[in-house]
């Protein structure tokens, strides 16, 4: 008897911690396509709180951490990146001092050294091959992982044509995470980090003139999620005016 209401606890906490785990998954994901930033925020700044983190809630929190930081570097706000980059590395490297899912340690390791160097491009000779290091153990770890292909490709499509950089390699490298991420549909659901690959994908199209190619992805993008105001009301509407030119 005793045994079975121990089961019964046990079954009880793992379904509560799953129904949270999913509305933390979908505050991002409706933050994100909303361009609500300060609601991404609130929602990592309430995971972090949280006193029990186990391994795959530390790996989520670090993936909104990356999406946050990212933003934060983009629109200029170096001190927020700086604070929830330190964060995310401590998290990480606590992960990987617990040697688990060490691909998507590696892969983490990779964005925030390239985050790093978003922060002082001065570093780029020095942690720019750590980053790419970082991308290439992911792939090797765990060859079905698609956020070492997407790091990876992150590398080729910033990295300067004049040291090695290809947006032709990041394409491809881009091509196979979407592959990898598109044979498990459940997963893709209400993910952002799904709609910024195919945002990414179309960037490189663009980048390579193929605006046909470019256009549908963004099409594409707009079928799975109408409301995404950043392709909708800013990247689709630059690639039509390219177009049109």
């Amino acid at each position: 008897m005793e045994r079975s209401k121990y089961i019964l606890t046990l079954l009880i906490l793992l379904f509560s911690m799953a129904n949270v785990n999913a509305a933390y998954k979908s505050a991002i994901y409706n933050a994100y396509i909303s361009n609500n930033m300060s609601q991404w925020k609130l929602v990592i700044d309430e995971m972090n709180q949280q006193k029990t983190k186990d391994n795959d809630f530390l790996f989520e929190l670090v993936n909104y951490q990356y999406g946050y930081i990212g933003w934060c570097i983009d629109t200029d706000n170096d001190d927020q990146a700086e604070e929830y980059l330190t964060l995310a590395e401590a998290n990480i490297e606590f992960l990987e001092k617990q040697s688990y899912k060490l691909s998507l340690v590696n892969a983490y390791k990779s964005a925030f050294y390239g985050f790093r160097i978003g922060l002082n491009v001065f570093k780029a000779p020095f942690i720019g091959p750590k980053s790419v290091a970082c991308a290439e153990s992911a792939m090797k770890l765990d060859d079905k992982n698609p956020y070492g292909f997407i790091q990876y490709g992150n590398s080729q499509f910033y990295m300067p044509s004049a040291f090695g950089g290809s947006k032709t390699v990041a394409l491809a490298y881009f091509t196979k995470a979407r592959l990898l991420m598109e044979t498990d549909e459940d997963q893709m659901k209400e993910d952002w980090n799904y709609l910024t690959l195919l945002s990414m994908i179309a960037k490189a199209h663009t980048e390579l003139k193929d605006y046909a190619a470019a256009k549908d992805c963004y099409e594409k993008i707009l079928r799975i999620e109408p409301d995404m105001l950043w392709v909708k009301n800013e990247l689709y509407p630059e690639l039509l005016n390219k177009i049109n030119q």
